[in-house]
């Protein structure tokens, strides 16, 4: 049937802040959904807290309403804009909870509000857990032995009665939040009580445990005239017991017989009928007996997920696009797949290459955590590869994580091999961040993959696949020895395998780039291939490429004038959707001045991904030799580093270094802005006041420029972002600690130590320069004191405690800096007022995380504006006019994922921790920090008393702001 008529106005809702479980793949998805909704000419109210998101883009939607996700805040969105539906489905758990607390108090059936893509009986039938397993018995299916209970006696009862191990899952929460793998009943008192209180229904799922088993997940999608596809099968590489979250996962499934995956297609066409899910796609999930075959479905979640941002970019096949078109009508044979222009959404993607996405953590934030993965989620980010085989994609996404692993091999730097057999062995029970590095280091050690196997509970599939990369390692070493080169054969073969170069120079002794040399001299180098969602069998008019090494290449270059912009990789905490959002922003830009823009990324999750966002999109690792083989095929007239984050930055010097043109700022004066001995000749020149400071390479000098300088001291490596390792060392004894054992994250370069400027006020200033003239997009007032990393601590835009005269040296310096460094693009600085002395505390040639929040803040789109500057073109000639002042009051706050550490200490300090941010706006600051605080879940009390207590020195200058805050 075609869209309906009878709904003119839908209102989309996000899914706010990115927190682990949720992140930015509902960014992706969201707008996805608001620009086919508006291509179909629906009129979408958009509400979402998070400043950072492209969907939160003005074009995006027709209204936009960066506000708190609470069912109060929407409320009375709805009685002012009146839509005819409501669209729950693309905001992940948040949005879901929040359309059932809508439904249930009234307020749609006040307003009239109908509910699409899933309806109220549909998303409590899926998400409640008891009501879920009894529709599956109902019809059939098997669920692993349990029952949900609401309260503590009940689950200790029921414990008795299933017996241990258990699995407890809350009911509707996201990533697992509150869920556990529990072994005796000394852990299951502390462990059901924490997920009663992470279930907003105070209701728990307890389940007889099948640890160990396989687990697949299905993405489905199914429309009103039960017309039903596949889009994407998904095998778990880990077992049962780890969240999908925090698995690698392979797809398509690999290890099925046709039996089971038919079996597995019933009985996810049988769900999706069963729940009600009519118009929009689901991902079940599966776990299956290894013994016997025997399968039981886990869960479902009736909306677009994790996963379906993975089964997309797999596929190439838009689940959130088709998704929001079955919600307002269309049945999946009336939409047009528009890879091919041929095939109907009913038409089941088919894929002739294998998927790879494997976590991201960053335990090392919170140390004295347990790493080992379980039920509840703990990754921050993901990154996926593709190639032609499991080896070649294995290899690609690990060295895609950015995290020093060269593919699927563990050298010296790894502690692995002084491990006894034994103690390996015991290790491998585990799930852990490192397990795969831990599966080369005992097949290097000669144990069998049926061993690994039996401890581990990985498909054996997998660890002979992996143990034939371990094999051919050998073969490269042996070669080499007798040799002292590589043949031809050998080096396609390893390539076509998925080796880098970087990991060939390592098992040689090689410099990367001699075997780079070695190769092109060989004429070996990659082809890439097109993702076309029907394996070859249509024509595909989608310019979404991968690498591999074949005879036959697909991507044919243009005769364009041409720009690559490098993405940032996989989200981690300090870098996250903020510069995916720059990345983007760049790349429209491009486009609007008729620049073909190409796009290299690695992240599943971000919209830069997304197949019909670049002109063309290279699925690629984010490495010197993978983004130069793109380059050499394309030959772009500039290449963009600016957006991505510190991923791009590191590779600069080295493509520069080969003649690849960086457009904007030259890479030297970024390197002239990290290296501290260089940059603070550079202010001692310009007359700017900044702390005093020092680089050290041992402890040595560490003590000596201690001593020099005076305690306290701030001190972190170089070249690193979201104050990775940086401290606060108050004397000598703590600084040597630091040297010692403080991660240097800078690799070969020098620590820097500055003088820490204890209490003082710490601004953000966010500017773009054309090298000759400068504007000034924001400046931003840190809330918390000195020494709270600038992405964790509250911002305010204008700044509350500033006069005039500190205003105006701001922007000067700001200039005199842009300047000196030859800027061309975005410059970010930070400033710390002390004793009414304005000191430069560090300055950032390149996007920062607060761009988007100012350009939110501000309405000035700065990193399009950016990109313009780099292409050419001067502020003057853009036309924008930057704002000094602004009739309304904007509050950055962060959120921060200590619940899911259980011994994550909650202060703040020098190195970032928090994973995503929300913005408040209002006329009054305290309105403002209220909004913030809400969109965040802090609730906040609106009376009763309080007591305040501010040293003799500060009151002078916190008076404003407890005003403001008062007020």
């Amino acid at each position: 049937m075609p869209k309906r008529k009878d709904i003119k106005r839908i209102l989309v809702i996000g899914s706010g802040p990115i927190v682990i479980g949720q992140a930015c793949e509902f960014d992706y998805s969201g707008t996805q959904a608001c620009k086919a909704l508006r291509e179909e000419g629906f009129i979408v109210i958009l509400i979402n807290s998070n400043p950072a998101t492209i969907m939160t883009d003005p074009e995006f939607s027709d209204r936009t309403y960066i506000e708190p996700l609470r069912a109060e805040v929407i409320a009375r969105i709805i009685e002012d804009e009146r839509p005819d539906a409501l669209l729950p489905t693309l905001g992940g758990q948040t949005s879901l909870n929040l359309a059932v607390e809508l439904a249930e108090s009234g307020i749609l059936e006040e307003y009239g509000v109908e509910l699409i893509g899933a309806s109220l009986e549909t998303i409590q039938l899926a998400e409640n857990r008891n009501l879920f397993r009894n529709a599956m018995q109902e019809i059939g299916l098997k669920v692993p032995a349990g029952e949900c209970v609401n309260s503590l006696e009940e689950a200790e009862a029921l414990r008795d009665e299933i017996g241990f191990p258990l699995i407890i899952r809350p009911s509707f929460t996201l990533g697992g939040i509150g869920g556990s793998v529990v072994y005796n009943r000394e852990e299951f008192r502390r462990a059901a009580k924490w997920g009663l209180s992470a279930s907003p229904v105070t209701e728990i799922l307890i389940e007889e445990s099948v640890l160990g088993w396989k687990e697949y997940e299905l993405e489905v999608m199914r429309d009103a005239a039960d017309n039903f596809v596949v889009v994407c099968s998904i095998e778990n590489f880990d077992p049962m017991g780890i969240h999908t979250g925090d698995s690698i996962t392979v797809a398509p499934a690999q290890t099925l017989t046709d039996v089971e995956f038919q079996a597995m297609r019933d009985a996810a066409k049988k769900i999706v009928a069963k729940v009600g899910v009519e118009t929009g796609g689901s991902n079940i999930q599966f776990g299956l007996n290894p013994e016997n075959g025997e399968m039981v479905v886990i869960e479902m979640n009736p909306r677009v997920s994790r996963s379906s941002a993975l089964a997309s970019k797999a596929t190439g096949f838009p689940i959130a696009k088709i998704a929001a078109k079955l919600a307002v009508g269309y049945h999946l044979n009336e939409i047009t797949n528009d890879i091919t222009r041929k095939t109907p959404a009913c038409f089941e993607p088919a894929i002739d290459y294998v998927v790879i996405k494997i976590p991201r953590w960053d335990f090392e934030k919170f140390p004295g955590n347990d790493t080992r993965l379980s039920s509840q989620m703990k990754s921050v980010g993901e990154a996926m590869g593709i190639g032609r085989t499991f080896k070649e994609a294995m290899n690609k996404t690990l060295r895609s994580l950015e995290n020093g692993w060269s593919g699927f091999h563990a050298n010296g730097n790894y502690p692995y091999s002084r491990m006894s057999n034994e103690a390996l062995m015991d290790d491998l029970r585990w799930g852990t961040p490192d397990r795969i590095l831990k599966i080369w280091q005992a097949l290097t050690n000669g144990i069998s993959p049926e061993e690994i196997s039996n401890i581990a509970s990985i498909d054996v599939w997998f660890l002979k696949n992996l143990q034939q990369l371990v094999e051919f390692e050998t073969h490269i070493t042996e070669e080499f020895v007798q040799r002292r080169t590589l043949t031809p054969e050998t080096l396609r073969s390893a390539k076509s395998l998925g080796f880098s170069d970087k990991h060939i120079a390592l098992l040689t002794g090689n410099l990367e780039n001699e075997i780079r040399r070695q190769r092109k001299e060989n004429g070996i180098s990659p082809s890439f291939k097109i993702v076309d969602t029907c394996a070859a069998e249509f024509e595909s008019f989608t310019n979404y490429y991968y690498s591999t090494y074949d005879e036959e290449n697909e991507s044919i270059p243009s005769n364009k004038k041409k720009v690559i912009v490098l993405g940032g990789g996989p989200n981690r905490i300090g870098q996250g959707i903020e510069f995916d959002y720059c990345c983007v922003h760049g790349i429209l830009a491009l486009k609007d001045l008729g620049i073909e823009a190409i796009m290299i990324n690695c992240n599943p999750e971000t919209v830069s991904t997304d197949y019909d966002v670049a002109d063309k999109l290279y699925f690629e690792p984010l490495t010197y030799e993978d983004v130069l083989n793109v380059i050499e095929l394309e030959k772009p007239d500039g290449v963009i580093i600016q957006f991505g984050g510190q991923t791009p930055l590191k590779l600069a010097l080295d493509l520069e270094r080969v003649g690849v043109p960086i457009w904007g700022t030259s890479p030297d004066s970024i390197d002239l802005a990290e290296d501290r001995d260089r940059f603070g000749a550079l202010l001692d020149s310009l007359d700017i006041p900044h702390p005093q400071y020092g680089t050290a390479t041992s402890i040595e000098d560490a003590v000596e420029i201690g001593q020099k300088i005076g305690f306290p001291l701030m001190v972190r490596p170089s070249y690193v972002l979201g104050g990775r390792a940086m401290e606060i060392v108050y004397d000598l004894k703590s600084l040597e600690h630091y040297m010692q054992h403080a991660v240097n994250a800078s690799e070969e370069h020098p620590v820097l130590l500055d003088r820490f400027l204890e209490d003082a006020f710490e601004f953000d200033v966010d500017a773009i320069s054309d090298s000759e003239r400068t504007e000034i997009c924001g400046v931003m007032q840190h809330i918390e004191e000195a020494g709270v990393h600038s992405g964790d601590s509250m911002a305010v835009l204008p700044p509350f405690l500033l006069s005039r005269d500190q205003y105006e040296d701001i922007k000067e310096y700001t200039r005199m800096l842009a300047e000196a460094l030859n800027v061309k693009g975005l410059i970010n600085i930070q400033f710390a007022i002390m004793y009414d002395t304005i000191n430069v505390i560090e300055v950032n040639p390149r996007a920062s995380r607060t761009v988007p929040f100012v350009s939110k803040a501000t309405g000035i789109p700065i990193a399009k504006i950016a990109a313009e500057v780099m292409a050419g073109k001067r502020l003057d000639q853009i036309g924008y006019t930057f704002k000094d002042r602004l009739p309304y009051v904007a509050v950055k706050e962060s959120v921060f994922p200590f619940d899911r550490f259980e011994k994550a200490d909650i202060y703040l300090r020098p190195e970032m921790r928090s994973t995503g941010e929300v913005m408040g706006i209002a006329t009054t600051f305290g309105e403002a920090v209220f909004k913030a605080f809400q969109s965040t879940g802090i609730t906040i009390p609106k009376s009763g008393t309080i007591f305040i207590s501010v040293n003799d020195n500060d009151k002078a200058r916190m008076f404003p702001i407890l005003k403001a805050c008062l007020n």
